[in-house]
């Protein structure tokens, strides 16, 4: 995240698809392409491009590259500015990725993911399964009716999904009371405006419980992009379906291990390798004898569901059909068992013998939920700590640091982050050119003291950010110290978000930025929309009814808040239902923040500061024009603690 710094794009989804050394690179190649005739226009593009070293050297013509160019946009005259020729360029990227399979050398992580986003076909088999996957759970919804059932032989998913209500409303389905409906934008007929907001929400939290959309932005679903639309709807998909994959939920799974440390071990396992050792688990008690390792080449001869579903529902299966030889025939037989034991079909027999292995994991899952011959007897399992505030906090900064364009997914920050490795390229977008990557160990590491040099130098480096970090080694980091780690997390965090408001130069004028700063900041902006309630520490406990967020959000956006809609905050429900609202509206602004409503609740400390100074983030960031109605009296002058309410300044 070193966005802010340099130049500057004003699209945020643009600009952080490069790094500032790419931006200046392109700037600088951009600028000198303008120069020639003074102006740039479209049909210019392809000769000038050429000259490009980064796209110009992928075997790409001159003839190729302008038909590109066409397709891409068909009006030659149009004037190219630089954030056009910064889409012009990732389109061109990725078709030349495509082209040479690998990537260019010199292109970013995105431009190298980008040959599996912006040129990839979608499957109709993975539409039909989610379109029928969306049809059954929003069927009941009084707002989506009008467009439900979706055919889903047809290409109207991508049609529906443009208002952003239908993906907000699944959001809600796979992870209940993530998205506050009041704060979704309803009409029959909505402006861009509120089009846009309804995105802005539903990948903000999408983000919240764990899809990564680094590389997807509000506009690809305005535009109804297919192949994007479905990878978000998909993850959306998995996230339900997997949802009772731990101990909390199904705590039968304990019959899956024999001691403590395996437990341990299996609480630490992301949702789709406990479906697996689930499926193995279950396959022991047969004949069968592989162990699958995946849903894709591992069950294409349908071997082992035949086998799965025997021995889970016994009763249905069809002896006449057991001896059947031809994969395509057994896996026919496959979803006829499924179908009598009332299991919902989520691929085709030919999806078997394929390898999908979204669609197969989606038809274990189903199966999971519906029977998973699992002992209704379970043991105790006394040995499991219950502590909600870790799992809270562990559960916030995973997808913060996955919310990162990262190489690497996490799915559990206590083991995912011992080798330090992760933990290392995290500080990185944090601070660019800190970490000495001459010293750094790359994954998979065999030898431990290199894991231990890993974890010494993330110390190091938060000792020089000014962590502190009394009595914690890399060894602790190492041995999976949740404590330490998440104390670590938070501050990086807490670093995190200071640097992005100090990167605000014409508002911070480049000086440091405290916690007080922001609280004073956050109080200055109520009292001047006319409110007398205060923010007094970030541990206030006044805060726990919600009502001084909404007032603070409706001070940086006046529409933003329907205050018809909020309660007292008297009761515990009155609050939640508060916290609820605050979060989502801030989502809905453009915030991208991981808390849940119990932080505001029960005012968790660490939480509410960073959704304070996401909310400032926002608001600093944002051109005026699209704060404010026009001829507000409200401006920025500079001053970070916004104008002369402030009670003290930067100064």
């Amino acid at each position: 995240m070193s966005g802010f710094v340099g130049i500057l794009v004003s699209d945020p989804w643009l600009h952080n698809q490069f790094t500032q050394v790419e931006l200046r690179s392109l700037k600088s190649h951009f600028t000198s392409m303008r120069r020639e005739s003074g102006k740039l226009t479209v049909s210019d593009l392809a000769s000038r491009m050429g000259r490009s070293k980064v796209v110009g050297d992928q075997n790409l013509t001159t003839e190729e590259r302008a038909s590109l160019i066409q397709s891409f946009h068909p009006n030659p005259n149009d004037e190219v500015d630089f954030e056009f020729y910064l889409r012009i360029y990732l389109n061109l990227q990725a078709h030349v990725n495509a082209i040479i399979g690998s990537g260019a050398k010199n292109s970013s992580a995105f431009l190298k993911a980008a040959t599996t986003t912006l040129l990839h076909t979608i499957s109709d088999s993975e539409k039909s399964s989610y379109v029928a996957h969306i049809n059954n759970y929003l069927s009941g919804d009084e707002f989506l009716n009008k467009y439900l059932p979706i055919d889903p032989s047809s290409n109207d998913l991508f049609e529906v999904v443009k208002d952003g209500v239908l993906l907000c409303k699944l959001i809600n389905v796979a992870v209940p009371g993530t998205i506050d409906e009041r704060a979704i934008n309803t009409k029959s007929m909505l402006n861009p405006w509120e089009r846009n907001e309804n995105h802005t929400l539903c990948l903000n939290s999408a983000k919240a419980i764990g899809c990564t959309v680094v590389n997807i932005g509000t506009q690809d679903i305005i535009e109804g992009r297919r192949h994007l639309v479905l990878g978000v709807i998909s993850q959306i998909i998995k996230i339900q379906l997997l949802a009772d994959l731990n101990l909390k939920k199904t705590p039968q799974l304990v019959e899956l291990v024999d001691d403590s440390k395996d437990v341990e071990e299996l609480m630490s396992l992301p949702p789709d390798k406990i479906l697996l050792r689930w499926m193995n688990f279950q396959l022991r008690k047969t004949e069968y004898k592989k162990t699958v390792t995946n849903f894709s080449s591992d069950v294409k001869d349908a071997e082992a569901y035949t086998n799965l579903l025997n021995v889970l529902a016994p009763e249905h299966k069809n002896p006449s059909k057991l001896a059947a030889k031809n994969p395509f025939e057994r896996a026919k037989n496959v979803l006829e068992h499924a179908d009598r034991m009332g299991c919902r079909r989520y691929l085709t027999a030919k999806d078997i013998v394929e390898g999908s292995p979204n669609l197969n994991l989606a038809f274990v899952a189903h199966i999971f939920q519906h029977r998973n011959g699992l002992s209704t007897k379970t043991k105790q399992i006394s040995f499991l700590p219950d502590d909600t505030q870790i799992s809270r906090e562990e559960k916030a900064f995973r997808f913060w640091i996955n919310s990162f364009d990262s190489s690497v997914y996490i799915n559990n920050v206590f083991e995912d982050l011992r080798d330090g490795w992760i933990l290392l390229q995290t500080l990185e977008k944090v601070s660019p050119g800190l970490v000495n990557w001459k010293i750094a160990s790359k994954p998979p590491i065999k030898l431990p003291f290199k894991k231990v040099e890993n974890c010494n130098q993330v110390v190091k480096l938060g000792k020089q950010l000014k962590f502190s970090l009394v009595n914690i080694a890399g060894n602790d980091i190492v041995q999976g110290n949740k404590k330490l780690i998440l104390a670590y997390l938070w501050q990086l965090m807490r670093y995190n978000i200071l640097q992005l408001l100090k990167n605000l130069r014409s508002h911070s004028n480049g000086k440091e930025i405290t916690d007080v700063d922001i609280l004073e900041w956050a109080n200055a902006k109520v009292r001047k929309n006319g409110s007398q309630t205060r923010m007094y520490s970030f541990r206030d406990k006044s805060l726990s009814d919600g009502i001084f967020f909404l007032e603070l959000l409706s001070s940086v956006q006046p529409r933003a808040v329907n205050w018809s809609l909020v309660t007292n905050g008297a009761t515990d429900e009155e609050k939640k239902m508060n916290a609820t609202y605050v979060i989502s509206i801030a989502r809905k602004m453009g915030c991208s923040i991981f808390l849940l409503p119990e932080d505001i609740t029960e005012v968790n400390q660490k939480m509410i500061l960073t959704l304070t100074a996401s909310i400032m983030h926002w608001t600093l960031k944002e051109p005026l024009h699209l704060i404010k109605p026009t001829g507000s009296p409200d401006s920025h002058n500079g001053s970070l603690l916004d104008d002369s309410t402030s009670d003290s300044s930067l100064e």
